[in-house]
């Protein structure tokens, strides 16, 4: 399943809009482009018309990943997705991986802990481990649906990217490691270390104090 930028965009949003706005699901054209061109939540941020969404969501029809739905004495077209967890899709995800991979899809590359951050209205994690298990299962797919980015230089915690999209990927393929290669890094296994060192120096201490006081 390969996704340009705009089909991620247009998924991403019908995905974000059934799980928060399920009375207001399926979408018409209208409230589809509002969506995906929202100034917040979304990165990068787009300026799309209703002819680009359009294009697109034929595009998406094409490949069976979105399908209309007439209301009963409506005359609006509404969209729905058939991208994943439907009886026309062979792509099944819990309530966690679906959360991580809309918000990949609607934000680009991101750290387990702006997952976690962001991911309040999609699914409640109530840890960044909860968003690490859910990344790797997504990794270990047969088909991985994501991957780890090499940390950038400067920065604290590495980020993971969705594979749907081969343009986006393609950019950054050299930086993609395999999940198993994510360890602490020096600094953090010296600073480790050091702490270790540190609490039996003071156990030693406290003893010695604790002797000398008995004497």
């Amino acid at each position: 399943m390969e996704l340009t930028q705009h089909e991620a965009r247009i998924i991403g949003v019908l995905l974000e809009k059934e799980l928060t706005t399920p009375e207001q699901y399926p979408l018409s054209l209208n409230s589809l482009t509002s969506g995906c061109n929202q100034k917040s939540s979304r990165e990068p941020v787009l300026n799309l018309s209703e002819s680009d969404v359009q294009n697109t969501l034929d595009s998406l029809a094409k490949k069976r990943l979105t399908s209309e739905q007439s209301g009963f004495g409506s005359r609006v077209i509404k969209y729905k997705h058939r991208f994943c967890n439907t009886e026309f899709s062979d792509l099944q995800l819990n309530a966690a991986q679906l959360a991580i991979v809309c918000l990949l899809l609607l934000r680009g590359p991101q750290t387990p802990g702006e997952l976690r951050t962001r991911s309040n209205r999609l699914h409640e994690f109530n840890d960044v481990s909860e968003v690490e298990h859910a990344l790797v299962e997504l990794a270990r797919r047969e088909t991985p649906l994501v991957a780890l980015l090499a940390k950038e230089p400067g920065k604290r915690e590495a980020r993971y990217c969705q594979l749907f999209t081969p343009t986006t990927t393609s950019i950054e393929s050299a930086s993609l490691l395999p999940i198993e290669v994510v360890k602490p890094d020096s600094s953090q296994l010296e600073l480790s270390d050091r702490v270790a060192t540190l609490e039996t120096d003071l156990s030693e201490l406290k003893l010695l104090v604790q002797q000398l006081l008995a004497k």
